[in-house]
């Protein structure tokens, strides 16, 4: 008998995969309550409330799948559900419709006032002249981030004769033709946009993402919102912008704190608020509790699942041996992600030597999903990649050869986008890690972690001399410096890693130089 515990408030018709399942009982108790049979289940299916703790862990010793009915997972210690083995699945699916409503709502909400009167009338006022609103019909919507949510709001403002315009660097121009939206930089969509609205994960790229310099680019009376994660509007920069009139009003589903107690921003008539609604609909909890419980049922019929956040279980003994090169490339998938900053046409990975006797097809989904990660809206994994690649219309190749370029085993990984291309060549060496050892067959040798900066020049004598001033300078301490050449007055590299994080302004400052054709900086890893 395959034993579930739902530690969470879930309604029965969210758990009706597991009817008629007489090989699966169902048991709804909290943690605290199911104390002394912790040990006997099987899954585990919760909503935000249960705290999966590596203690928590140790108890459920016959533990295979934890079910999120939801799609955060900050909730879950995942590394140590991957350590054990333990699968954790959630529902990226369950509230895309809920959240894309919710977000043109709050758009509607803006553009006609309706907080603010809604008050007023209940306050027993008339103020018919003080709330004129602006129409949609022709106004143009930016959206940052095209991901499943940012393509349900083009429809909805479509439907409005709203004109979209879409920042996504991984956003082909297939798939902007199939949304019929135009794209173009991010500073562009600030120039263009009447309202802006963000969708995408919190990462080091995109918190602050709207702050003072951004803001002030957009067009005077923008309007701003935020469905996504607390913190990508810079919320000091936005409270001085509506106040200065440069903003003329914002909606927000989420702070950096919540609940924003004491924020200021709640103190503006102009910005309208709601306590991170965007998954909080009736439809949407149902439908993400039945969707994990879909996984688990699918997990206990020995059908892959299609949400998993960690590593699918695989065999001891296998994991032991792919482990080096999954983690290698993932950080190779990072790497190049960060390189090709545009729509991806193609993703290729050639596995080479003697090493790679067994199914590469998880080492692929992991390169895919490391290209992906801190970059999207969703959750991409090993067993999601593939399907997210295909549905950005990417192609996704692997090939065996006998040829690993001097190693006993190696990997060659090529990025294709619609401008840049790309390829690396990488080893694992147990005495030394995880080695590239060429890029762009420029010959090369360093260890892809930390603060990276990689450049592109002539090679001409002096280059590595101004670029070591420059950096020393602005007091930039190199940690390691690799270069690499083709052929002698040609084209050359340079990797130079640093104990601390680099100034984002820094590739700027070195395209100056004349010689410098390329700088890009590299944090690693990223996934």
């Amino acid at each position: 008998m395959f034993k579930v515990l739902v530690a969470d408030a879930i309604k029965p018709d969210g758990l009706t995969p597991f009817i008629g399942r007489e090989d699966i009982e169902v048991v709804q108790k909290t943690v605290e309550n199911a104390k002394n049979e912790l040990h006997e289940f099987d899954a585990l299916l919760v909503r935000s409330a249960t705290k999966v703790t590596e203690a928590l862990l140790n108890d459920m010793t016959s533990l295979k799948i934890i079910a999120r009915a939801g799609v955060g997972v900050d909730n879950i210690d995942v590394p140590s559900c991957t350590k054990r083995g333990v699968i954790v699945v959630n529902a990226p699916d369950g509230n895309t419709i809920s959240t894309a409503e919710h977000t043109f709502a709050m758009i509607a909400s803006l553009a006609r006032n309706i907080p603010q009167a809604h008050q007023t009338v209940k306050n027993s006022s008339w103020e018919r002249n003080r709330f004129a609103g602006t129409e949609l019909k022709g106004k143009t919507l930016g959206i940052v981030g095209m991901g499943r949510i940012g393509s349900e709001l083009t429809k909805r403002a479509r439907a409005f004769q709203m004109d979209v315009f879409a920042f996504d660097p991984f956003l082909t121009t297939e798939r902007a033709k199939e949304l019929h939206v135009t794209t173009g930089s991010f500073e562009e969509l600030l120039t263009v946009s009447d309202f802006i609205t963000v969708h995408t994960p919190l990462t080091k790229d995109t918190k602050g993402l709207l702050n003072r310099e951004t803001i002030q680019k957009c067009k005077d009376g923008v309007y701003l919102i935020n469905c996504a994660r607390g913190g990508i509007i810079d919320e000091e920069a936005l409270y001085d912008a509506v106040e200065s009139g440069k903003v003329a009003g914002a909606a927000l589903d989420v702070f950096v704190e919540e609940p924003p107690v004491g924020n200021r921003l709640l103190n503006l008539d102009q910005i309208i608020v709601t306590p991170h609604l965007g998954a909080s609909t009736k439809e949407a909890q149902l439908n993400v509790a039945k969707q994990v419980a879909k996984e688990v049922v699918s997990f206990v019929d020995g059908i892959p699942v299609s949400n998993s956040i960690n590593l699918p279980a695989i065999p001891a003994e296998l994991f032991s041996r792919i482990q080096p090169y999954y983690q290698l490339v993932r950080t190779l998938g990072s790497f190049l992600s960060q390189f090709i900053n545009e729509g991806i046409k193609e993703i290729s990975i050639t596995y080479g030597g003697d090493s790679f006797d067994y199914d590469t097809s998880i080492l692929t989904k992991a390169l895919v999903s490391g290209f992906f990660k801190g970059r999207v809206d969703v959750n991409v994994n090993e067993v999601n990649a593939l399907l997210y690649a295909k549905e950005r219309s990417i192609t996704v190749g692997e090939k065996i050869s006998n040829e690993a370029h001097g190693y006993s085993s190696s990997v060659t990984v090529k990025v294709v986008g619609e401008t840049k291309k790309m390829e690396v060549k990488a080893t694992y060496i147990k005495e030394y890690g995880p080695r590239i050892f060429a890029i762009n067959d420029f010959k090369i040798d360093f260890y892809p972690e930390g603060h990276i900066l990689y450049i592109q020049h002539h090679d001409r004598p002096g280059v590595i001399g101004v670029v070591g001033k420059k950096l020393g300078d602005l007091n930039l301490n190199i940690a390691t410096m690799q270069v690499g050449r083709k052929e002698a007055g040609g084209e050359a590299i340079m990797v130079l890693t640093f104990d601390d994080p680099l100034p984002s302004d820094i590739p700027n400052e070195l395209l100056s130089t004349l010689e410098i054709s390329e700088a890009t900086l590299i944090e690693l890893p990223l996934c």
